[in-house]
């Protein structure tokens, strides 16, 4: 599986002149033929493509959504208010809009096995690329024992089971789902995701109709607390803009934990079976869902709860903090708690069911940079990284950490933080890859008017994601340098995930001693389609229903 034709930490081969859109003549010396697959060229790796467009557009539209969205958010509006939460939202999904236009063209051309390491190996310095698989991977891999220490939480609503049965049949189900072929992880996200959908849908009616006064209380709200108690927050007692200002930083990371796990869409390029349809078509999709789960979701429940309720804050975990719920509770609505809290195990489950197969990826990118041991790389017949997967997934038992003091709450408040600072690094580190990028373009004077998608607004984009990214990471500790707040254990979590992202870097380039990409060196052509590659060309429908359908999947 190892090419020896080339250096170790070396993306090869570069080839200098500008050639079509796909790199696969024939007579192209030194890059695979038409109808064959080298591997560790490119970032190619021996998965399959398995996964149609529809599952590819339900994971963009709803991977990640777990406990960040349905319950995360009561905090962060406990400490925003309802104008803080929105403007936080909004900021933090124009970020991951962004960022999600710059990976999307990046995956389209480029459908290569877990993508990020190697598109940040290609572009920056294989140093980065090396180090984003480490702090990427490790988010996601310690992220699958954020969301099942929070399932642990969700079910102790209904029962006082122990959370290690919980915890034991969530870790197991993930390693089944992801040791089997691909299409069945597709499914399970696309069954989830329906129900997500469903269920938010649902609270936005339940919502609406509260707020109007058609609940068994008749008590009609409007826009009630955007005038008492405001609508921003007075942040840790700080009277004035200043403690205005602060609330909506605080809200602003917490609304980065939710927005962190879209982006993992595009890794799915490179199994999909027609990833110049679906990944485009998956980035537009980014837009309504920042619109309909977040921007509305805000909205709404500002309408619904006011921030002074204690019960945003009670740490509970489940749906008792959800802002959702509360709302319900208040209604007078007795049967939809236990429905709204079974959606948001779902939730949880999926969530966590997702970052174990992106965390087996990024292991897998990292076998096709030769950053890793080639056994990493085996695959089962149906081209399943069955040692990544694993790999990845031995990480989930890190939730049995919920069982000691503190309990699962505080077990699963220090994952929050650890993963979602990592995600943040990610973000930053992929827009500028694709800065990079751009700059290759240029420099060899290759017209994205050849690509099979262009994203709009590039580079500018690109920047933006950029600074946005760095801006909130650096940011995402502050309350510890408040006056009387310092907690070391608290500012490490915070921004422990920094050090784990730069330490690597000088680690690599010490040992191997990598260069930063040249822009009129980069490699612009391998690992893009061969001819014959694609398993399903999507044709445009010609009827109305058609159309209707292909708009929607």
């Amino acid at each position: 599986m190892v090419d020896e034709k080339f250096p170790v930490n070396q993306v090869q081969p570069v080839k200098p002149a500008a050639p079509p859109a796909f790199a696969n003549d024939d007579d192209d010396e030194g890059f695979p033929q038409k109808g064959e697959l080298e591997l560790n060229v490119g970032g190619r790796a021996a998965t399959q493509r398995r996964l149609r467009n529809y599952q590819v557009v339900m994971i963009g539209f709803c991977s990640g959504i777990g406990t960040g969205l349905f319950v995360g958010t009561g905090a962060a509006y406990a400490t925003a208010g309802p104008a803080g939460l929105l403007l936080a939202y909004s900021v933090v999904g124009l970020v991951l809009w962004c960022v999600m236009q710059s990976i999307a063209e990046l995956a389209t051309l480029f459908p290569t096995a877990g993508s990020f390491p190697h598109w940040a190996t290609r572009f920056i310095d294989p140093s980065v690329g090396f180090s984003l698989a480490i702090s990427y991977g490790y988010c996601y891999t310690i992220a699958i024992a954020s969301e099942v220490s929070a399932a642990a939480v969700i079910v102790s609503f209904w029962t006082d089971l122990t959370p290690a049965v919980v915890i034991t049949v969530g870790l197991v189900l993930i390693l089944v789902i992801n040791l089997m072929n691909v299409r069945f992880y597709g499914e399970s996200e696309v069954i989830a995701g329906a129900v997500k959908v469903l269920c938010f849908v649902g609270l936005i009616i339940v919502a609406i109709v509260i707020t109007a006064g058609g609940a068994p209380n008749h008590e009609t709200i409007g826009f009630r607390f955007w005038h008492n108690p405001g609508a921003w927050t007075n942040f840790n007692g700080i009277t004035g803009s200043t403690g205005h200002f602060l609330g909506f930083l605080s809200a602003l990371v917490n609304a980065s934990f939710s927005f962190v796990g879209v982006e993992t869409v595009v890794i799915s390029a490179a199994e999909s079976v027609d990833p110049h349809h679906a990944i485009p078509k998956a980035a537009r999709r980014v837009t309504f869902r920042i619109a309909f789960f977040y921007i509305l979701g805000a909205l709404l429940i500002s309408l619904v709860v006011s921030p002074s309720n204690s019960d945003l804050t009670s740490g509970t975990g489940n749906a008792n903090s959800s802002p959702w719920v509360i709302a319900i509770n208040q209604a007078g609505i007795t049967a939809l708690p236990s429905i709204v809290n079974a959606c948001i195990l779902i939730s949880a489950w999926s969530a966590g069911n997702s970052y174990c197969w992106v965390g087996s990826r990024m292991i897998l990118a990292m076998t096709t940079d030769r950053q890793l041991p080639q056994i990493f790389a085996r695959v089962t017949k149906n081209g399943v990284p069955y040692v990544a997967v694993i790999a990845s997934w031995l990480f989930g038992p890190l939730a049995y950490l919920s069982l000691g003091s503190g309990g699962p709450a505080q077990a699963f408040t220090w994952l929050l933080n650890l993963s979602t600072i990592a995600g943040l690094i990610a973000w930053a580190t992929l827009c500028f890859s694709y800065i990079r990028f751009h700059d290759a373009l240029k420099a060899q004077g290759v017209s994205r008017d050849t690509f099979p998608w262009k994203a709009p607004f590039q580079p500018y984009a690109a920047w933006v994601g950029f600074i946005g990214s760095v801006i909130i990471t650096l940011v995402a500790g502050f309350p510890v340098f408040l006056k009387g707040s310092w907690s070391t254990s608290n500012f490490i979590a915070s921004y422990i995930g920094i050090p784990i992202f730069i330490v690597p870097i000088i680690g690599w380039k010490l040992v191997k001693r990598t260069k930063f990409a040249r822009a009129a060196e980069i490699d612009l052509w391998s690992g893009r389609l061969q001819e014959g590659e694609v398993i399903e060309h999507t044709l445009k429908p010609t009827t109305a229903l058609g159309r209707f359908i292909d708009w929607l999947f």
